[in-house]
């Protein structure tokens, strides 16, 4: 294991001076390197002091072995069990919020536990609870195994309620230690917020913005490349798990969606440098200037955590597209539609613009004023936390769900162990439900290769185990001496060598640990593997029968219904537009729920490993094809509304109407490809065809109105277009995985 730990542990393990020891080099990389191995070492050292601490303050210093048995599994449980992305302090903070949970989880499996019945229906529903708190984001899902744990413990036989303050004073012991340890020992090296990568992003906006105020009305190269990077540092699947805002409260859904503004608004500034362009009027280049000062303003903010407040980004816009509406009398037929392309571009830049300035104040805390209650793109300014936690709650209870699905197979998993275990008294049932919990997956590929080398690494720790107890006889100094070290390995070795290693030395750990609490003999490892071994086989059986392909499957019918729900919004946002009536779609999903289901089946498919003959597709620019077709349907219906604006011709009517059906019908074909499971997928869907790019109005001048709808209807066509270019029949590429 040195090989592995100077290799992946960073700098540390590089500075290699002469006559140094090889086990300073491992500490110095432990204790400050950014790989994997160093993370998983310091936090397998942290787990194993925390625990062996409660487990022999409890036995030896207070003679109370129940707490000790507790406060050893309460640390292992939020620590080892538990996977909470974050730094030290950051999982710290995660558990002090839980703990009184864990208290719950104790009281509730102590009590439950008089009756097999009653603790199957008890675990039947707490499994499901726990597991379906992954809806709130990360961290509440890592934290879910651990708490799971805390109720599989107590109930069991021996029903012993009298024992319940040993327990939750063990309990509160292990994580004390935890908690100590969590914030003291170890420290991880800091990460890079959200924030801080939003402020970057806006910063580097407000440059582009700059440059292209100025002759040659360009972006320089370097500021293209750092725009590009700017975006992608954004883009989710880039971001460490810890800091991203996946929670459903406002802050959280705030600092998303200042996020995706600044990814939109780097991505219409680059689209603006087209190469050719005209010298910007004297109203664009004051629009150019505002977005330059609000995007700097807005990165200042995240910066420093002050709220910017509004700015004039707003107000200037309004005066902006007052102009253009008057500048089209004195404008030539032959530059008319250019010129207002041009127009209806830089409006969009700085609605993005304008969006992230209010989204980025939000998460900081601001309350929302009376622009961003009439803006439908804020609604979660307006409600509040318990409303917002309610709405993210309820919209995942779908079958169509992944996190429903999840918490399905993990409740009826555990329920069914539980089962066997109280009717069939195994020795020592919770390792059924242990290793029930630990092994299933969320593909049934995952869950069959998981129990698989689990059986192989328990059947030889059971051995190695049994030679342990046979050849200690009964000491208790050696028991003592060796539990320390095999729970560094396990919690060490374990994670980055896989589930066989993990399982081997965890079997080596608790039997030590149970030759500590009373005399054993090797049939104690014999029973160990037993147990797994039923774990593992209705872990086993339920990965079988309950959606066994995880969210492969179920990402291309949302994402399916995502492409069907997108076609939809565009007719009824140009037939409000258009006047023409929308012809009916029972059965269309809403666009927000679409992406709301879209986007959780691909935050698991990330996880999955991929199957052979699944469509290659840009999973996530379709779901930035979304939130663009929301964003205009909440506003388009409202741009013709300033004083002054004429209403669409009717040559730009059935221009904009035909458009628009063209574009509904190839993401309504889009979505039936994906779709229909039943036959191989196509080499690529097919692509919009070439007239939709022409946005030349047939009567020329038209009202600013219709520009905005087409250079609207022109990025959903590129959206479809770059979704199509990535589908291929072969297995999937790499690009599934940005």
């Amino acid at each position: 294991m040195g090989s592995e730990t100077e290799s992946d542990t960073g700098d540390a393990a590089r500075i290699r001076l002469p006559g140094v020891p090889r086990l300073r080099l491992i500490a110095a990389a432990l204790r400050h390197g950014t790989r994997s191995s160093a993370s998983t070492g310091r936090r397998a050292v942290r787990v194993t002091l925390s625990a062996v601490a409660a487990f022999y303050i409890g036995l030896y210093g207070l003679h109370e072995p129940v707490t000790a048995t507790y406060g050893l599994f309460a640390a292992v449980a939020m620590a080892g069990l538990s996977r909470i992305p974050g730094t030290g302090r950051q999982r710290a903070a995660v558990v002090v919020r839980v703990l009184p949970v864990g208290w719950f989880l104790v009281t509730a499996g102590t009590l439950l536990a008089v009756h097999t019945w009653t603790a199957v229906a008890g675990m039947l529903v707490i499994g499901f609870l726990l597991s379906y708190a992954a809806v709130a984001g990360p961290r509440m899902a890592g934290a879910a195994p651990g708490l799971l744990l805390l109720y599989i413990l107590p109930c069991f036989p021996p029903y012993a309620p009298q024992t319940l303050g040993e327990r939750l004073s063990g309990t509160t012991l292990g994580i004390l230690l935890l908690l100590l340890a969590e914030t003291l020992l170890l420290p991880d090296p800091p990460t890079t917020s959200y924030r801080a990568l939003s402020a970057d992003a806006a910063m580097t906006a407000a440059r582009l913005a700059s440059e292209l105020t100025h002759p040659p009305w360009l972006l320089s190269t370097g500021a293209g490349t750092a725009a590009r990077s700017a975006g992608e540092a954004l883009r989710p699947s880039r971001v460490q798990e810890s800091e991203r805002p996946a929670g459903p409260g406002r802050k959280e859904r705030a600092l998303a969606h200042t996020g995706m503004a600044g990814r939109l608004l780097l991505a219409r500034l680059q689209e603006l440098a087209e190469p050719g362009a005209r010298e910007p009027r004297p109203q664009s280049l004051a629009l150019l200037d505002e977005v330059a000062a609000s995007a700097r303003r807005t990165s200042v903010a995240l910066r420093t955590g002050r709220p910017a407040g509004p700015g004039r980004l707003v107000d200037v816009l309004v005066v902006h597209r007052r102009l253009r509406t008057v500048s089209i009398k004195e404008a030539t037929s032959g530059s008319t539609a250019f010129a207002m392309q041009r127009q209806a571009m830089l409006l969009e830049t700085a609605y993005a613009c304008a969006t992230l300035a209010t989204a980025a104040d939000l998460a900081l805390g601001r309350r929302p004023g009376p622009a961003e209650a009439r803006d439908g793109s804020f609604w979660y300014a307006r409600e509040g936390t318990v409303r917002l936690w309610a709405r993210r709650l309820s919209a995942h209870l779908t079958v169509r769900s992944v996190y429903f699905q999840n918490a399905v197979r993990v409740g009826l998993a555990l329920a069914a162990a539980r089962t066997v275990a109280g009717l069939d008294s195994l020795p020592h049932g919770f390792w059924a439900m242990l290793a029930a919990l630990t092994l299933i997956r969320t593909t049934a590929e995952q869950t069959s290769a998981a129990v698989a080398r689990a059986l192989v690494g328990t059947l030889l720790g059971a051995l190695a185990a049994a030679a342990m107890l046979v050849f200690a006889h009964g000491s208790t100094t050696a028991y003592v001496v060796v539990l320390p070290v095999i729970m560094l390995a396990a919690f060490w070795i374990g994670p980055t060598r896989g589930v066989g290693w993990a399982q081997g030395l965890f079997t080596l750990a608790v039997s030590a640990v149970f030759a500590l609490l009373a005399p054993v003999t090797w049939q104690l490892a014999e029973f160990r593997f037993l147990d797994v071994l039923a774990g593992s086989a209705i872990g086993l059986v339920f990965g079988l029968l309950a959606w066994p392909r995880g969210a492969q499957k179920e990402l291309r019918r949302d994402v399916a219904a995502l492409l069907r729900a997108i076609g939809a919004t565009i007719a009824s946002t140009t037939s409000v537009l258009t006047e023409v009536p929308v012809r009916g779609q029972p059965g269309r999903p809403s666009l927000p729920g679409a992406l709301t289901l879209a986007e959780a089946s691909f935050a698991q498919y990330q996880s999955e490993p991929q199957r052979p003959g699944t469509p290659s597709v840009d999973w996530h620019a379709a779901l930035m094809a979304g939130h663009h077709a929301l964003r205009g349907s909440r506003h388009l219906p409202h741009a013709g509304d300033l004083a002054g604006s004429r209403p669409l011709a009717p040559a730009c009517r059935a221009k904009l109407a035909r458009d628009s059906d063209v574009l509904v019908q190839h993401y309504e074909r889009a979505g039936a490809l994906l779709e229909d499971a039943r036959r191989a997928p196509p080499k690529a869907l097919p692509p919009v065809p070439d007239e939709t790019a022409d946005s030349r109005p047939p009567d020329d001048p038209a009202p600013p109105v219709y520009y905005d709808a087409e250079a609207w209807l022109r990025a959903l066509a590129a959206d479809l277009d770059h979704i199509a270019r990535t589908t291929a029949a072969a297995g999937p590429s790499p690009k599934d995985r940005s």
